[in-house]
């Protein structure tokens, strides 16, 4: 399973997946550096995790507010996640009817089309740009009508998580 974590601001890329064993163990991969990690969950809010260097932490996780903000607790310190972020702000069209609006890569990949251009007149969810990462397209489709303002990417061009592609107006 793959998420976008936006931590603080900056946004990472993060794949889990479930070893066969040792058992409550996953191969945990952040923007391409895999580790093996051990979890455990104490109760609904805390893990116990297990790093690869030994060492070993309990981090505890608060609810969820309403811009899709959790603060994640470990040992004095804290931090703000947004898990998959932009799939929020997407589906829950945060999106006013007016005002700039930009389309970004929810992932590093690159881009195969650029289907906008610029003072093009466009519909909600007519596709904008398409992105391959991790063999996949993602097609970026434009979340509600409006006019293109820019397009700062072009075909071939490599993208990095979060990088602008389209803007709107």
């Amino acid at each position: 399973m793959t998420f976008e974590i936006e931590v603080n601001g900056r946004v990472r890329t993060v794949a889990v997946e479930r070893l066969a064993s040792p058992p409550d163990h996953y191969r945990v991969t952040v923007d391409g550096l895999p580790a093996v990690v051990g979890a455990v969950r104490l109760d609904g809010a805390t893990l116990s995790l297990l790093w690869p260097d030994g060492g070993s932490r309990e981090v505890r996780f608060g609810p969820r507010d309403a811009r899709g903000i959790v603060r994640a607790h470990l040992r004095d310190e804290s931090v703000d996640l947004v898990v998959n972020g932009r799939r929020l702000r997407r589906g829950g069209l945060a999106v006013g009817e007016s005002g700039i609006v930009q389309i970004a890569a929810p992932m590093p990949g690159k881009v195969l089309h650029v289907y906008a251009t610029v003072g093009e007149e466009v519909a909600a969810r007519q596709p904008l740009v398409v992105v391959e990462a991790m063999k996949m397209e993602n097609e970026l489709s434009a979340p509600r009508a409006g006019r293109v303002k820019a397009v700062v990417v072009v075909e071939g061009q490599s993208v990095e998580a979060g990088r602008v592609l389209v803007e709107m107006e």
